[in-house]
C-alpha cells in the first residue's frame, strides 16, 4: 500500500499533521461499542490548535476516537497548504452523528474537555460545510454551539 493511501485510510497510526503535505487531512474512526449512522444532521466540534501542538493534541483525540470515547470519526488538517485555514492554526474536527441530540453532542465537548481542550471551540453543522459557509470567507453566527 502506498504512502498517501495509507494515510488517506487511517491506517498509518504514526503519521504527524505537522510532517505530513502528501494529503490535506488525516483521518481516525471508531474501533470500539456502538454509535449512530450519521444523520443529514450530522456536524463536528471544530478543535483550533497551533501548528506546533497539532501532533500531541492529535493523539490524544485519535486514541479516543478509536477507542469509542467520542462520536464516529475525527480528521486533522496536514501541513498541507488549505487556502481556508485560520493563520497560525490547524483544525481538528471530532464528528457527531446529529447536531440535534444535543445530550450526544454535549457529551463529545466534556470527553474533550477531559482530553484538555478546556478552551471554548465552536460546534458546526455538516450542512453548513457543504453549503461552503466559513469564517474564513466571511461568513458569520454559524457554529450551532460554543462552548
Amino acid at each position: 500500500m502506498n504512502v498517501v493511501r495509507a494515510l488517506l485510510t487511517g491506517l498509518d497510526p504514526n503519521a504527524k499533521p505537522s510532517r505530513v503535505t502528501e494529503v490535506p487531512w488525516l483521518y481516525a474512526r471508531r474501533r470500539r461499542g456502538r454509535y449512530p449512522r450519521p444523520t443529514p444532521r450530522s456536524g463536528k466540534w471544530l478543535v483550533f490548535v497551533r501548528p506546533e501542538d497539532v501532533d500531541e493534541v492529535w493523539a490524544r483525540i485519535r486514541k479516543a476516537v478509536e477507542e469509542g470515547r467520542l462520536g464516529h470519526a475525527a480528521k486533522v488538517a496536514t501541513a498541507a497548504p488549505n487556502p481556508l485555514a485560520r493563520p497560525g492554526r490547524r483544525v481538528i474536527c471530532v464528528y457527531t452523528y446529529d447536531w440535534t441530540d444535543e445530550a450526544d453532542v454535549r457529551r463529545v465537548r466534556e470527553e474533550l474537555r477531559r482530553l484538555g481542550i478546556t478552551w471554548r471551540i465552536p460546534y458546526k453543522a455538516d450542512e453548513d460545510t457543504r453549503r461552503g459557509r466559513y469564517r474564513a470567507a466571511g461568513d458569520r453566527r454559524i457554529s450551532k454551539y460554543y462552548e
